[in-house]
C-alpha cells in the first residue's frame, strides 16, 4: 500500500498541511463572530459565504487552471486563501469577513481541482482505490487536527489566523518542487438537474437534504456548544470528534449499502442522523456530547457518498461524471442554505434550535426515502454499483471514481 503511494505523496502531504490549516476557520470565526455579539443570523450569513464561493468556484476555476497550468494555479490559491487568513487579524469587521469567507471558499474550490485532477491523472487500475481512500485520510485528518489549533487563542487572539497563514505558504512548497507533470484537465459535460431527477429522486433529494444538515453544522456548530456553555478546548475536540466519526463510519456503511437496498441504508443514516440530532439538541454532558457527535458525523457524512452511489446505479458509465457535477451542485446549494435555516432556528429556539433544524430536514428526507420505496421498485443486487467513498469537493474525482471501475 505504501509503495503505491509513492508518486503521490507530495500531493497528499500538501492536502494535509492545507486542511490542518484552513479547516478551523470555519469554527475559528464562528467562536470570534458570537464572542464580539454578532447574532446567529450574520454568523449564518459568513458560512454561506464560504460555501457561495466554493460552488461558484467549482464552476468557473477550470479555464484558468487549464490556462497558466495546475502549479501556478495552486499557487496561486494558496496564496490567496494565505492573505485572507492575515487579513482576519488586522480587520475585525463582521462585513468584511463575511467577504473573506466567500474569496476562501472560491480559493478552495481551485485548490481541490488542482489536487483532484492530479490524483486522476497518477491513479492506475491497480492502486485507484489506494489513492482515492488515502486522499480523504488525508483531507479529514488535517481537518481534524487542525480544530486544536483553536486551543492557542485564549490569550492571542491573532494567533490562530497567523498559524493557518504560515501553514497554508507551507502547503504551496510541496506542489511547488514537485516533479510530477502536470495533467490536462477533462472537460465535464453538464447534466441536467431534471434529467438527474427523473434519474434518481432519491439520491438529488438526499444530497440536498445533506448539504443543508453539513452546511448548517459547519457554519454554527462551534456557536452551538460555545453557547450551552463549553469551553473553547471543547469546542475543539467537538468538531474534531464529528469529522472522525464520518471518516470512521462511511466504509462500514457504505459495505452494507452493497449488500441491501442502498435506498434502505440511507433512510436509516437519515433516520439516525435525525435521532442523534434531537438528542444533541438537549444534551448538557460534555461526554454525551462528544460521543453523540461523532456518531452523528459518521452517519451524515455517510449520505453524500451513498446518494452519489444511488444515483450512478441508476446511470450509465458515459453520465456519471457529469451527473456529479450535478450533484455537487445541489450540495452546494444545500450548504448554502444550511446555515440561513440554522441560524434562524437559532435566533428563534436558541442553541437547541440548530440540531432541532437539523433533525427535521433529516426526517424530512428520510420520509422522501420511504415514499421512494414504496412507489418504486430497488435497483437488482447484481446491478448496483460497488460503494465508493469520496469527498464533497468538485466533481473532479468523480473520473478517479469511473476509471477504478473500469479496472475491477
Amino acid at each position: 500500500m505504501i509503495g503505491s503511494l509513492n508518486s503521490v505523496r507530495t500531493l497528499l502531504l500538501a492536502i494535509f498541511v492545507l486542511m490542518a490549516g484552513s479547516g478551523f476557520l470555519s469554527t475559528l470565526i464562528a467562536v470570534r463572530l458570537e464572542q464580539d455579539g454578532a447574532g446567529s443570523l450574520v454568523i449564518g450569513l459568513a458560512a454561506t459565504a464560504y460555501f457561495g464561493g466554493l460552488a461558484l468556484g467549482a464552476m468557473r476555476v477550470t479555464p484558468l487552471i487549464a490556462r497558466i497550468g495546475h502549479i501556478r494555479a495552486f499557487a496561486a490559491f494558496v496564496s490567496i486563501y494565505s492573505a485572507t487568513s492575515l487579513t482576519y487579524a488586522i480587520v475585525d469587521v463582521p462585513a468584511v469577513w463575511t467577504g473573506l469567507r466567500f474569496i476562501d471558499g472560491f480559493a478552495m474550490s481551485g485548490v481541490f481541482v488542482c489536487l483532484e485532477s492530479w490524483l486522476n491523472r497518477l491513479a492506475k487500475p491497480a492502486n485507484r482505490s489506494t489513492i482515492l481512500a488515502a486522499y480523504m485520510i488525508a483531507l479529514y485528518a488535517g481537518q481534524a487536527v487542525g480544530q486544536f489549533l483553536l486551543n492557542l487563542g485564549d490569550n492571542a487572539p491573532a494567533l490562530p489566523f497567523m498559524l493557518s497563514s504560515i501553514l497554508l505558504s507551507l502547503a504551496v512548497l510541496p506542489v511547488v518542487l514537485t516533479q510530477i507533470e502536470q495533467p490536462i484537465l477533462e472537460k465535464v459535460e453538464p447534466f441536467s438537474l431534471g434529467r438527474l431527477y427523473t434519474a434518481s429522486p432519491l439520491g438529488i433529494i438526499g444530497t440536498l437534504v445533506t448539504g443543508i444538515m453539513l452546511g448548517a453544522f459547519y457554519g454554527l456548530g462551534a456557536v452551538f456548544v460555545q453557547r450551552i456553555g463549553l469551553p473553547l478546548s471543547q469546542i475543539a475536540l467537538f468538531t474534531s470528534c464529528v469529522i472522525s466519526g464520518g471518516v470512521i463510519l462511511q466504509y462500514p456503511l457504505g459495505r452494507l449499502s452493497d449488500r441491501f437496498d442502498r435506498r434502505r441504508i440511507i433512510i436509516i443514516c437519515m433516520a439516525v442522523s435525525a435521532a442523534l440530532s434531537l438528542v444533541l439538541s438537549v444534551l448538557a454532558v460534555p461526554a454525551a456530547i462528544f460521543v453523540c457527535g461523532a456518531l452523528f458525523g459518521g452517519f451524515v457524512f455517510a449520505l453524500y457518498p451513498l446518494c452519489v452511489a444511488h444515483s450512478n446505479d441508476h446511470l450509465n458509465e458515459s453520465e456519471r461524471v457529469g451527473a456529479s457535477s450535478g450533484l455537487v451542485l445541489v450540495y452546494s446549494a444545500g450548504a448554502v442554505a444550511g446555515p440561513q435555516i440554522g441560524s434562524a432556528a437559532m435566533s428563534i429556539f436558541g442553541p437547541s434550535g440548530l440540531f432541532a433544524s437539523i433533525a427535521v430536514v433529516a426526517l424530512a428526507g428520510a420520509i422522501f426515502g420511504i415514499w421512494r420505496m414504496a412507489t418504486s421498485k430497488p435497483v437488482p443486487s447484481a446491478e448496483q454499483q460497488t460503494f465508493r467513498s469520496f469527498p464533497r469537493t468538485t466533481p473532479v474525482p468523480s473520473p478517479l471514481d469511473r476509471k477504478l471501475g473500469e479496472g475491477l
